[in-house]
């Protein structure tokens, strides 16, 4: 499944061609993608030309939403959908604009320059497209020729504009070598990692300029993926990236066991090396999503077993919170409960309104809908349901507490520009972060673009009721990539209702 936060305030679905959805379009068929409001519980039926499973993306500098590659055509199940592994698809929403509500995925006929199944993709600093990895044909990755460790760049547009050009990280890790984790970095460059393997890559020049240390532990992506955050970005460090990669696991089998360790590196430091910690336990197939008061929730995935059907067990249904400020022996807490397992093709996404969006599991080739708890192929149910997690700083009464009447001066804005915002808060009140969040395209527990920023202001007087303060932005589009952020208010680490804004 594949998940967004669209300017709207809604999510965006996909999901692959099925023999059952709950949702149909106009046309009778059923429908594999839908706009869902968290408010109404409502769902809009989107259609879509080109099977968009097994896709990456990203946002364009001007906001919409970019899939690129997919899986091939089930014409005996759906005639109407064609071949997507050269696919590129667009979809529109804006902020101040609710003409284009509902509409379906724009997909003019570009294509990829070859077959990408299961590629990563990352917004550049100059909006700039970078699409990297992936299958030909989701066929048996231990056959190389099946396989396409390449990169290719699109425009600012979403529009092709190269060939394929081979990446010798991924090359070098086949077969584990599909939905790499990438990162863009406050100096242009990008981190790559996959496997256990990283690098700091410079797409303008085409080469790599810094090679890692390997991560110690199992495999940490496709088939065995754990997560990967880059953590909040500040002025304090020079916006220096620290990135942590948490769980994975050995082999693609249902025995597999999940690794417990996580790694931070700064890959721009001059002696970037890997610091070890221990995580409540195994996880994989965990989304690791930042919160606006700069914790980390991993949340999803199980214990043990790898990606793919019917091949996974144990479910973990807590939470975990992951402190990175705190000392090292008191980062971890767990998060609450749920009983929804959520297995492979889930997804959680944070909300406008500071909650978590969690949705999703498919472990099935097709819609099962009766499970067998004997059976490893039919224990996990296709889900349709859709939770809501509340985070710890909600609970409480701290929800009473909330930033209230947020008022942006401008919601179109530049690096190194400057804005205004005026709010009210409960007194007595002691901290205030102004957070720039982009949520990133959610799918297979890889957030493509994920992003959060502390931005510097001036003017908070904690004795007031009524705020107001000037904000000023990162000085780079290194540091902030152009297109559509998220800017919560957040008074003693307790979020006010986030609004969009657009990046120049």
């Amino acid at each position: 499944m594949i998940a967004v936060l669209l300017q709207n305030g809604r999510v965006a679905f996909a999901d692959k061609v099925e023999n059952y959805t709950e949702v149909v379009l106009e046309n009778g068929r059923y429908a594999y993608s839908t706009e869902f409001d968290p408010i109404t519980s409502s769902l809009a039926p989107l259609s879509y030309k080109t099977n968009v499973f097994c896709s990456g993306g990203t946002f364009l500098a001007d906001g919409r939403v970019l899939s690129v590659g997919g899986n091939g055509p089930l014409k005996w199940m759906d005639p109407t959908v064609d071949d997507g592994f050269r696919g590129i698809r667009y979809l529109e929403r804006r902020f101040d604009d609710d003409n284009f509500d509902g509409t379906p995925w724009e997909e003019p006929g570009h294509q990829l320059s070859t077959g990408r199944w299961y590629p990563t993709v990352q917004t550049l600093s100059d909006g700039r497209v970078f699409v990297v990895s992936g299958s030909l044909n989701g066929d048996d990755p231990s056959v190389m020729q099946n396989n396409n460790p390449t990169y290719e760049l699109l425009d600012k547009n979403g529009f092709p504009s190269g060939n394929s050009v081979e990446l010798s990280i991924l090359d070098k890790n086949q077969p584990y070598y599909m939905y790499p984790f990438l990162h863009l970095l406050n100096d242009g460059t990008v981190f790559i990692f996959v496997s256990r393997s990283a690098e700091v890559f410079d797409v303008d020049a085409g080469v790599t300029v810094k090679t890692l240390p390997d991560l110690p532990g199992d495999y940490r992506t496709y088939p065995n993926t754990g997560g990967s955050v880059l953590l909040p970005l500040r002025s304090a460090n020079g916006w220096e990236p620290e990135i942590i990669i948490c769980g994975g696991g050995a082999f693609q089998d249902i025995d597999s066991p999940s690794d417990p360790t996580c790694g931070r590196i700064r890959p721009l430091s001059e002696e970037p090396r890997w610091e070890l910690e221990a995580m409540p336990g195994g996880r994989i197939m965990s989304e690791g999503i930042l919160l606006p008061d700069g914790t980390v929730i991993w949340i999803n995935g199980c214990r043990n077993g790898a990606q793919g059907y019917g091949i996974a067990e144990n479910p973990i249904y807590n939470p975990w919170i992951y402190r990175p400020q705190a000392p090292p022996k008191k980062r971890w807490a767990i998060g609450g409960t749920s009983e929804v397992p959520r297995m492979y093709h889930s997804v959680a996404l944070l909300l406008l309104d500071g909650t978590v969006l969690v949705a999703g599991s498919n472990p099935v080739e097709q819609p099962l809908l009766v499970t067998n708890p004997n059976d490893p192929m039919l224990a996990f149910p296709t889900e349709f349901r859709v939770e809501i997690y509340t985070p710890h700083y909600f609970m409480d009464g701290k929800a009473d507490r909330r930033p209230r009447k947020i008022v942006i001066s401008s919601r179109y804005l530049e690096p190194d520009g400057n804005f205004d915002i005026t709010f009210h808060n409960r007194r007595p009140a002691r901290k205030l972060s102004i957070v720039l969040y982009h949520g990133g395209f959610v799918t297979h527990s890889v957030h493509m673009g994920h992003r959060m920023l502390y931005l510097d202001h001036q003017g908070w007087k904690s004795w007031r009721k009524k705020q107001k303060v000037s904000v000023k932005m990162p000085p780079t589009s290194s540091v902030v990539p152009p297109g559509p952020y998220v800017i919560y208010i957040v008074v003693d680490g307790i979020p006010g209702e986030g609004q969009f804004v657009m990046v120049a």
